[in-house]
């Protein structure tokens, strides 16, 4: 399973055991900022976001159009997770970090009114929000939970596919979320992600919570 090989590689990856992050701290700031993107994410962000920033990462162009303006004032992916694999009509797909609810609402486009959208995500503003904006885009085949991708509140084997942007990154315990994303996919499931990675080693003075959600 592709799950296993990412686990298998985090812990031959780590000559050293690695200091234990403040998990409360770095979650509390990523609350925070996320807090503020939740009302609009242009230039808060080192990249484009919003319609532009979802139209330059190759999302199907009628689908930025159909969103509510307000969902794409949020938007701030870091890639088309969507575009990695066949959707297929009926199946369940879970967003971790759902947002605004942009990938969730493409997702639930393609799956049809036989398939089921979850989302997750860790600030209760982006929930609210999300569910106020796939309610305004007629979205009813779609749920929204305020959780942690450590603790996804979903029983085993729930998912068809997984998907999150610019999300898993955010976690300072990622053996326990791959983990708990492993638990609920069903067997066979998928994973397609986009993210943002370290090409080399944080300067000690860049080490901080807020750094984490950035």
């Amino acid at each position: 399973m592709i799950l296993r090989t990412l686990l298998n590689l985090l812990r031959g990856g780590l000559n050293t055991p690695p200091a234990v992050p403040d998990v409360v701290v770095i979650q509390k700031a990523i609350r925070k900022r996320y807090g503020r993107v939740s009302r609009c994410a242009d230039g808060l962000f080192k990249y484009p976001t919003g319609r532009a920033g979802a139209e330059g990462l190759g999302y199907d162009p009628t689908l930025v159009a159909a969103a509510p303006q307000e969902m794409m004032a949020s938007f701030c992916g870091v890639g088309n997770p969507l575009s990695l694999g066949e959707i297929s009509a009926g199946s369940t797909v879970l967003d971790i970090g759902c947002g605004a609810g942009f990938d969730l609402f493409c997702a639930a486009r393609a799956i049809g009114p036989s398939g089921k959208a979850i989302g997750i995500d860790l600030t209760p503003e982006m929930v609210d929000r999300a569910r106020t904006h796939l309610e305004l885009a007629g979205v009813t085949n779609a749920e929204i939970h305020n959780a942690s991708v450590e603790q996804i509140p979903l029983q085993n084997g729930t998912a068809d596919l997984v998907i999150s942007n610019g999300v898993l990154n955010l976690s300072p315990i990622k053996e326990q979320m791959f983990s708990e994303i492993a638990r609920v996919l069903k067997q066979g499931g998928v994973l397609q992600f986009a993210d943002i990675v370290l090409s080399q080693e944080l300067a000690a003075n860049q080490k901080s919570a807020s750094a984490w959600s950035n």
